[in-house]
């Protein structure tokens, strides 16, 4: 039987559970466990596709095409898994498939109830992920006390019941916060949330405690004595430098140990190797390169989370730091982007939505193809590169996307109606007038790289000709103007298998200009850095004007290990 770890959050939100609970799996899979992850958030919205990204950050899309919270991101990034539409339940999702299957007569006229009919579907949807797998780690969103989360703590309290006591390990998130006035630490707010979690009914196995100082022995007594805990189930997590840290942390303060224990796993000693190399380059780089992050919402960076950590993942490969400037794509438009580009080493325009600050992205494409500045076009990136080059190369003045100017005499960018979906072996037809959620490419697809002579720096960066990459983008490359852009030198490095869509396009006489319709950052790790942000960065780091002190050291390479390019 598969063992269940829960892990809740109290005192305050945004403790960082999605990186604890992607830290367990990872310390787990370094013991040779098989892990699986999942998040129940509390909110009523079926997903956050067509939520703001200043009300919950960065959508995640999963291989299937699910929409996803961000922490969905971390759990792939920490771990092996791949997660899907399973590893993602809102209480609107629940509620929605009680109240479908109620009015399918499903329920045979019983009165439809928060307990046990709410938690009955909850349970199933966690006990659906223990199939083939060791340890099934369940994080709940929100915060002790929230109202709308009471369903969810229900449900976890009663699965002990359902697989017995032996199988199941909760796991308490708090804040130990440091009084400054009072020139200590403080357990309160850990030992009130911990009675809170009590109350309904769920005894911690432990208590992970964020602290921004080392947490001393007899504030872990406290702890201990007060939440009804062993000494050694009282673990400090302790800030750190970068979240890859983290493993090591929890590994340090006996976490793994007390799991395993308590579930009574054999499992080898844990293997940490891969996480120290990744923590020494990203806190001891050998180079730096400074990237430009422009955007609409660098004011909320979490809306970037999964493109914020591609780009380390590819400092990473490179033995390098990368210096973030964020760049706000409405400023440039006011004030140019020679004001605030002429010092980075590369540019990266993001995806998005809506015409808000389009003309400054589309004037930092153009900037960094005529200064010769390494440029990564993700997705909406991609697309304001084709109409700056469509613009300023092509003669098109008006040149634009039918999403930003519906007259447009050429739309270069257009919503397509219907195309070929490889995936599901059949056409899939796009419905304008439908909802929102109903109108996107999403995804997983398959895209075919063209190798060509010279060599494209999309094939040299996968060194294959087939590959797959995850969607979410309603608008695509008009293939009416195809032929004419190539003809003035854009290069079309990727296309889907019957060569209609265009996924990846470059250009000639450049060190390093790439736009690809697809996100390459929902699939980048730590250990296994996108070929992309890999080349964007070993590009940036080449052509870069600035030159740091410690730059100057040889390269050190641990050889054989898989960070080494």
């Amino acid at each position: 039987m598969a063992k269940y770890i829960f892990l809740t959050g109290g005192v305050v939100s945004s403790l960082g559970k999605g990186i604890a609970a992607s830290s367990i799996g990872a310390l787990l899979e370094g013991r040779g466990l098989r892990v699986n992850l999942q998040k129940l958030d509390p909110y009523i919205n079926i997903d956050p596709g067509t939520m703001s990204p200043f009300q919950h950050g960065e959508v995640f899309v999963t291989d299937d095409g699910t929409e996803t919270d961000l922490d969905l991101g971390h759990y792939e990034r920490f771990t092996h898994i791949r997660t899907n539409i399973a590893s993602n339940y809102t209480s609107g999702k629940i509620y929605f498939n009680v109240i479908t299957k109620e009015r399918k007569g499903d329920y045979l006229g019983q009165t439809v109830q928060v307990v046990p009919h709410i938690t009955d579907e909850i349970k199933s949807v966690i006990m659906a992920l223990s199939h083939g797998v060791d340890v099934v780690i369940v994080e709940i969103g929100g915060t002790i006390g929230d109202i709308e989360s009471l369903p969810f703590l229900e449900a976890i309290r009663q699965i002990r019941f359902d697989v017995g006591k032996e199988n199941v390990f909760y796991i308490h998130l708090t804040l130990v916060p440091y009084i400054h006035s009072a020139g200590e630490l403080k357990s309160k707010p850990t030992q009130h949330s911990v009675k809170e979690l009590r109350a309904i009914g769920i005894q911690p196995d432990a208590v992970l405690c964020r602290c921004d100082r080392p947490l001393p022995d007899d504030m872990k007594r406290k702890i201990a004595l007060h939440c009804n805990l062993d000494y050694e189930a009282v673990i400090g997590a302790l800030d750190v430098k970068t979240i890859y840290e983290v493993p090591l942390v929890l590994h340090e303060e006996g976490l793994d140990e007390l799991i395993v224990r308590v579930f009574n796993l054999q499992t080898r000693p844990p293997d940490l190797t891969v996480w120290k190399e990744v923590v020494r380059r990203i806190k001891e780089p050998v180079n730096k390169a400074v990237i430009a992050m422009v955007g609409k919402y660098i004011e909320y960076q979490d809306a970037y989370k999964s493109l914020v950590d591609a780009l380390i993942h590819g400092g990473i490969a490179n033995d390098a730091e990368i210096v973030f400037q964020w760049v706000d794509a409405e400023e440039i438009e006011r004030s140019g982007p020679n004001v605030l580009l002429s010092e980075v080493d590369g540019i990266l325009v993001p995806g998005g939505f809506g015409n808000r600050g389009i003309e400054g992205k589309i004037q930092a494409a153009r900037y960094a193809r005529e200064k010769k500045i390494p440029y990564f076009g993700i997705c909406l990136g991609m697309q304001c590169a084709v109409i700056e080059f469509a613009r300023n190369v092509c003669s098109l003045p008006t040149a634009n996307s039918s999403e930003f100017d519906e007259g447009t005499a050429d739309a270069v960018i257009y919503l397509m109606e219907q195309w070929y979906d490889f995936r599901k072996g059949r056409i899939e037809k796009r419905n304008p007038e439908s909802a929102k959620g109903g109108t996107m490419r999403l995804g997983a697809y398959p895209c075919t790289l063209v190798s060509g002579i010279p060599e494209t720096k999309a094939y040299a960066a996968y060194g294959r000709d087939e590959i797959s990459e995850r969607h979410r983008h309603r608008y695509e490359f008009n293939n009416k103007y195809r032929e004419l852009l190539q003809s003035k030198g854009l290069v079309i490095s990727g296309l889907s298998p019957d060569g209609e869509l265009v996924e990846i396009i470059e250009f000639i006489n450049h060190p390093w200009f790439l736009g690809c319709q697809f996100h390459p950052e929902f699939t980048s790790k730590p250990t296994e850095p996108h070929p992309l942000f890999r080349s964007f960065i070993e590009a940036a780091l080449k052509e870069k004007k600035h030159l740091f002190p410690y730059e100057r050291k040889p390269l050190r390479a641990e050889k054989g290990h898989p960070y080494v390019t």
